[in-house]
């Protein structure tokens, strides 16, 4: 073949694949044209995951195929919309990344401003046993005035089973007007010490029961704070129940008052604390932390970006953390970057292991979308996800009432209030060797 001949060849053969480009595309806008308001609507959030979600394998599983799964469903409604939704995040097998229907969407607004309704429970799926376990109760809630805790497998709600709920479902049927009741039917492992010559070995024990629980209006104050004396020295201790809109401005004012007092040290009980606002952590690790890496983000691509302190300290007094299986997301942030840093000692037990993070998005009839868009690393890089962050000094306690915290009957406490003296009385010993000497 001569050279213009092969050269007019080339030149018909991409005009035909332009042209089948160009049809193919307008098929798809067309078909694009022809979808009911509804097939829109869920569209927009698989497009909203496809561009967000931290995982650009989604988990590996093709994203593509998964919405070609749903092309030919027909939506006769918003609620079919919302469960083919629903369906659809569920192939992700992240328990974090849902869909809120409007009213659920304006119930994480409101309890993340500081103030929601309902038992007060923060709820997580226990990825063993596929079914809701209570991560914290908020404190003063109605479910923690019915001694709910930390690590309560919930098997029913008013009799119906949780086996086939998603994490949304169980909170709704949780849900309710103010003053009515819901019965939840609990399942909790109990460890009862062995009469062996090992008093330390404990056997576990698994218990069921029922708790009613009346419904309330719940008025989250993160912060409970009081002083202490011990050994003529001034102890702070501060209880940060949650990271909500409040949390930030009421530290920062807790801790000036505290310091205007003369207090020489300091306890920060963030056990029980479930997280909250990202932000809200930040902020307040820079009010105890005067410089260096606080956390560091990373995004589907791999970029990280990290959060610092400024060197804007409101205390340089020694600081112990208490910590337990409770104590999850940005309060794991704040132990980690504490911890890392040299701050602070941790003691307790570990925490619950939440090292993602998510973002909310809202749709346009008001509903919204909370989607996995980061994982966070503590400052020495370490991935705490499902994981948890493991205390300096592990002082295990048995279950104990709100009204024990910090008192004689409060063990951890006790553990550190006596490691602090030890950093008081000796200013140049570390937290290091102030925690051997405790636990020695």
């Amino acid at each position: 073949m001569t050279k213009p001949r092969k050269f007019w060849s080339i030149i018909i053969v991409l005009c035909l694949v332009f042209v089948v480009q160009l049809c193919s595309l307008g098929s798809a806008k067309a078909a694009i044209a022809d979808w009911t308001q509804e097939q829109k609507f869920f569209n927009n959030v698989w497009q909203i995951v496809y561009r967000s979600y931290v995982d650009d394998s989604f988990n590996h599983q093709n994203w593509y195929r998964v919405r070609k799964s749903f092309a030919n469903r027909k939506f006769n409604s918003r609620e079919e919309t919302y469960a083919a939704i629903q369906e659809m995040l569920a192939s992700l097998g992240d328990p974090f990344t849902r869909f809120l229907p409007p009213d659920q969407y304006r119930t994480m607004q409101t309890s993340t401003s500081g103030a929601l309704t309902g038992v007060g429970l923060q709820i997580a799926i226990d990825p063993q046993t596929n079914s809701p376990i209570v991560i914290a109760p908020i404190e003063g809630s109605p479910a923690d005035k019915a001694g709910v805790r930390s690590l309560d497998r919930i098997l029913k709600i008013d009799n119906v089973s949780t086996d086939n709920l998603t994490l949304d479902e169980c909170a709704e049927r949780m849900r309710g007007q103010i003053g009515t009741q819901v019965t939840l039917s609990i399942a909790r492992t109990e460890y009862a010490p062995e009469t062996s010559a090992k008093k330390d070995k404990q056997t576990p024990k698994q218990k069921t029961f029922d708790v009613e629980i009346r419904r309330d209006r719940i008025e989250v104050n993160p912060i409970v704070a009081k002083l202490d004396d011990f050994n003529h020295h001034k102890i702070g201790y501060i209880r940060l129940s949650q990271f909500n809109g409040n949390a930030a401005t009421e530290m920062a004012s807790t801790i000036k008052r505290m310091e205007a007092k003369g207090t020489d040290a300091y306890v920060l009980d963030l056990r029980g604390n479930p997280g909250g606002l990202l932000q809200a952590g930040i902020e307040i690790a820079r009010m105890w932390l005067p410089d260096g890496t606080i956390v560091y983000t990373a995004d589907r691509m791999g970029i990280q970006e990290s959060f610092t302190a400024h060197g804007q300290a409101l205390t340089k007094h020694p600081l112990v953390i208490l910590q337990d299986s409770g104590t999850a997301s940005a309060s794991e942030i704040l132990a980690g970057a504490l911890q890392d840093n040299g701050r602070a000692s941790l003691v307790g037990t570990k925490t619950y292991g939440k090292g993602l993070i998510q973002s909310l998005f809202e749709l346009e009839d008001g509903s919204g979308l909370a989607v996995t868009i980061a994982k966070y690393e503590t400052p020495s890089h370490r991935d705490i996800n499902k994981v948890g962050i493991t205390p300096d000094l592990e002082v295990k306690i048995s279950p104990i009432s709100r009204e024990q915290l910090a008192t004689q009957d409060d063990i951890q406490y006790q553990t550190a209030i006596k490691l602090l003296d030890r950093q008081i009385s000796h200013p140049q010993t570390t937290p290091a060797v102030a925690k051997a000497t405790a636990s020695g």
